[in-house]
């Protein structure tokens, strides 16, 4: 009996032991359960500015340090492709990025496959018109405002003139004519073009359209009757106006005798070193002029369109919100698509956030409470004419393959393959053809 108690005893004994230990794997079961939030969430980026390809990564990097269970890998267009087309190729094959720059033109395009981001804290700090917003959802993240006409290298013009150049002296295409000579005569190259499309289409042209009128309302009635076929290109005042502006910058090209051969790379390095005087382009390029001139004085330009100082345009530059971010809903999953919200706060609120947009990055924030000025020459040169109201409305609605079809126009009218009436019919024929 003695023994049947002992080995009873022992019996309930081994039962407490097994129950505590398999007490003991619950718990360590639900205390990894509980850290699955902690465990790392990695996201995709995807890049369609180029130039801020280091920057980004470097953030990315302060980002992760920041909130280590988060890792952002950076994803890029390739060369040539807009932001529209690697989004779409990329959803195609099943693996959207989770985070994707878009042009302003592309968010539309995938509002079916992109989060709501109404509810987000930074949605109230955003400047005006900055933001998609489609029957009452915000789909994006305003990333940059961006402005672009004549860089300026102070240093040769100043040289130029014989003395300090004052960029509120050229107000005029005749100013601009002697503003080059002027520049030549001291030995220098006047100005160098970009023959990229985006450039030439999606931001000289622009003014075609910007600079129809400072009531945008009449803006939008020359698109319309683009859309109708019921635009006459050939007999608009503007479009000849800047097209005369475009002739007097064809004959003082750099690369004149070869006008389609220079890549973007050329740009920088030729104005940073000092050898051109000017150079079609926007604040987005100060990284790579300050990697050849980082202590130079650098600002804009308007691109004139005529000879009377006090037409819209002529004393402006165009500024917009260029770059927009947004979310993936499709096949992000929710700890994916929160981990991309807080990357985006970061942006707006956390200082190290703030200082790659304005420090590292030179980018404008399209965001009222960043107090950071910027400390980039052109970002402060553009922050000038915002100051003094001298900005026209930078399109940033144009169809997404607009920089494509008719910056390969404009590269044809560059480099004297089609004339002026040819290049009108192109772009009639392209806007009777926009879906």
């Amino acid at each position: 009996m003695q023994k049947k108690a002992s080995l009873l005893c022992l019996l309930m004994a081994f039962s407490v032991l097994i129950a505590a230990c398999g007490s003991g794997n619950r718990t360590e079961s639900t205390d990894a359960s509980s850290s699955g939030s902690e465990q790392t969430v990695k996201i995709t980026l995807l890049n369609s500015k180029s130039e801020v390809q280091e920057q980004l990564e470097e953030a990315v990097n302060v980002f992760h340090h920041d909130h280590p269970n988060i890792e952002i890998e950076i994803l890029t267009t390739g060369n040539g492709q807009s932001p529209f087309e690697k989004a779409s190729q990329l959803y195609a094959a099943g693996n959207p990025a989770t985070i994707s720059m878009l042009d302003p033109a592309d968010v539309e395009q995938f509002k079916d496959r992109i989060l709501d981001l109404s509810g987000e804290k930074w949605v109230a700090d955003a400047i005006d018109n900055s933001m998609t917003v489609v029957d009452g959802k915000v789909l994006d993240f305003p990333f940059a405002v961006e402005g672009f006409g004549f860089i300026y290298n102070k240093r040769v013009l100043d040289e130029a003139v014989g003395g300090s150049f004052d960029p509120t002296s050229i107000q005029t295409r005749d100013g601009l004519k002697n503003l080059f000579m002027q520049i030549e005569a001291a030995g220098k190259q006047a100005l160098h073009i970009s023959p990229l499309d985006w450039s030439l289409g999606a931001h000289f042209l622009n003014f075609l359209y910007a600079d129809q009128s400072q009531d945008y309302a009449q803006v939008e009635t020359f698109i319309e009757k683009l859309r109708t076929g019921n635009a006459d290109v050939a007999g608009n005042a503007v479009f000849n106006g800047l097209m005369d502006t475009f002739d007097l910058m064809k004959e003082h090209n750099s690369d004149k005798k070869s006008p389609l051969t220079a890549t973007y790379d050329k740009g920088p390095e030729l104005i940073g070193n000092g050898e051109v005087g000017l150079w079609f382009m926007g604040n987005w390029a100060w990284p790579n002029i300050q990697a050849f001139d980082p202590e130079g004085e650098y600002g804009f330009l308007p691109v004139p369109i005529s000879n009377n100082a006090s037409d819209y345009g002529n004393t402006q530059i165009a500024t917009a919100v260029t770059k927009r971010l947004v979310v993936d809903k499709e096949r992000s999953t929710p700890d994916q698509q929160a981990a991309a919200k807080q990357f985006l706060e970061w942006l707006v609120y956390e200082s190290n956030g703030q200082n790659f947009l304005v420090n590292k990055a030179s980018i404008i924030p399209a965001f009222k409470n960043i107090a950071l000025e910027p400390r980039d020459p052109l970002s402060k040169s553009i922050k000038d004419y915002m100051n003094r109201g001298k900005t026209v409305v930078g399109m940033t609605s144009l169809p997404s393959d607009h920089w494509s079809v008719l910056g390969a126009s404009m590269q044809k009218y560059l480099a004297n393959v089609i004339d002026r009436a040819g290049l009108a019919k192109e772009i009639e024929d392209y806007w009777k053809n926009v879906k």
